[in-house]
């Protein structure tokens, strides 16, 4: 039976729950583009069934930001995935502000953590960002909702001009840093 990864592509498109701005850039563009590339991946190899939180780039989800997280938790829940991933870009005041990090419920939850640090060591060397490990965040709604593992993917930083560069025109780097890290941890790299 495949493994069942539900792919979360943070934000939406337009109105409300939109993403960070940064350098041009738009979070939510960059995060589509992203996990339609993961999507891919995914869909070649016979272990995994994927499927997109948006499936469409202009897919809206919920009327409101509080119920545009609860309809994806609800879809990977009722799905059931196996795995949940939200894909994300980090911004700060700081335009030096660099690197991928990943965020987890608690030190408690083995698999999240375990699978966070083999797609941060794999974005480390697909992207050649800065590691900035994992951060434990009981009071995200996506990590603290979800039945399943769920990791939330801070890829770069798109307050910082090069981390944006790189997202918007080589978003199949990311892409394939998670991809590997799901391999790796599944124990097929």
């Amino acid at each position: 039976m495949p493994i069942k990864i539900y792919i979360d592509q943070g934000h939406n498109p337009s109105g409300f729950n939109t993403g960070a701005e940064g350098n041009g850039y738009y979070e939510q563009d960059i995060t589509y583009e992203i996990g339609r590339r993961l999507y891919n991946l995914l869909s070649t190899n016979p272990e995994f069934t994927p499927r997109l939180s948006r499936p469409t780039p202009e897919t809206i989800l919920g009327t409101s930001n509080s119920t545009s997280l609860v309809e994806r938790v609800n879809q990977a829940n009722a799905w059931p995935a196996d795995i949940f991933i939200s894909l994300h870009n980090n911004a700060a005041t700081n335009e030096n502000a660099t690197g991928n990090e990943a965020l987890v419920y608690g030190p408690g939850q083995r698999v999240a953590n375990d699978l966070a640090a083999r797609i941060l060591e794999q974005l480390t060397l697909t992207t050649g960002l800065r590691n900035r490990g994992i951060v434990y965040r009981p009071g995200l709604y996506v990590l603290k909702e979800t039945e399943m593992p769920a990791v939330l993917v801070e890829m770069g930083f798109i307050s910082n001009p090069y981390d944006a560069d790189l997202l918007a025109n080589s978003p199949y780097l990311f892409a394939t840093g998670i991809y590997r890290g799901i391999l790796q941890y599944y124990g097929l790299l």
